[in-house]
């Protein structure tokens, strides 16, 4: 009798491959869409995440002469896998993934299109995903990615782009309850639909801006942008801190996909440890402390 590859050992493969530089949220959605399809009897694992340049450009070296920064990535002897030169995938900026569906025992990759692979691209679309295998004129059909709506120059040039919490059918149930929270609390009218969009962002930072104000007298105009005043008004905040501020940061890294815990408003270790591995997902400081950089990196 075959013994079943387990989806903790999915996931940690796929989170090694993935690496370091991917999106926080594209990261949650490519987790979950292992775990939905595992539920279906679908063994899927990521085979790569994010790609840096000089990666990138060793696989457009494949099949033609390409020199990149002085350095020569031909390989003539391997056929054409990409026309995306370095800083034109989306996996150069940690916003696509590539799966492949693995044996029932987890030991060999099965790379053939099937009902299956369709089945794990379907889910991959109900979370957000771009699948490439939609595309008209290059299919690639392990490629999942999440654009914001960003083109490779705007990426290039700094823009970060605007991707919202995996979608579910029935909306996040934890999502929905910060969303309460919020209406009551700072008297706000947002839908409670259990998906992180841009007035539930919009509201933390109304959320934020009010307790600035009432805590620390910042003088703040409560309008839920994300503004020069807010940026240089907003304070540290560490492990043991207890306020409505940490329930703030508690709410914004879970619609980040990094869950604290109960968000009690209470900074005690699952919610600096969600908070290190948040940093370190974003490549900033990994301090362990809620600063400037990191609440910037939040709400910008």
């Amino acid at each position: 009798m075959k013994v079943k590859v387990a989806l903790r050992i999915l996931l940690e493969r796929s989170v090694k491959k993935m690496g370091k530089g991917m999106n926080p949220i594209v990261k949650a959605a490519a987790l979950e869409m292992i775990e939905r399809a595992y539920n279906e009897g679908i063994y899927v694992q990521i085979s790569a995440g994010y790609r840096s340049l000089e990666e990138q450009a060793s696989l457009y070296g494949q099949g033609r002469v390409y020199i990149y920064n002085g350095k020569n990535y031909s390989n003539l002897a391997k056929p054409n896998v990409t026309n995306a030169k370095p800083g034109q995938s989306y996996h150069n900026f940690g916003l696509a993934i590539d799966f492949f569906i693995v044996s029932d025992d987890g030991k060999k990759a099965i790379w053939t299109v099937n009902s299956k692979w369709q089945r794990v691209a379907a889910i991959g679309k109900e979370l957000g995903f771009i699948w490439g295998g939609d595309w008209s004129s290059f299919k690639d059909y392990p490629h999942l990615e999440m654009t914001g709506g960003l083109s490779y120059k705007q990426l290039q040039a700094g823009k970060k782009p605007y991707i919202t919490s995996p979608k579910t059918s029935k909306g996040d149930g934890h999502i929905m309850s910060i969303q309460k929270t919020i209406n009551s609390r700072y008297k706000t009218s947002i839908a409670v639909d259990g998906v992180y969009g841009p007035k539930t962002r919009s509201a933390l930072i109304k959320g934020l801006q009010v307790e600035l104000n009432k805590q620390f007298n910042k003088k703040l105009v409560a309008d839920g942008k994300w503004g020069p005043k807010t940026k240089t008004a907003v304070i540290t905040i560490k492990k043991g801190a207890s306020c409505n501020i940490t329930w703030i940061l508690q709410a914004a890294l879970y619609m980040k996909g990094f869950n604290p815990g109960t968000l009690d408003g209470e900074f005690g270790e699952k919610t600096e440890a969600a908070l290190y591995k948040y940093q370190k997902a974003s490549r900033i400081s990994a301090d362990k402390l809620a600063g400037k950089v990191t609440w910037n990196e939040l709400f910008a």
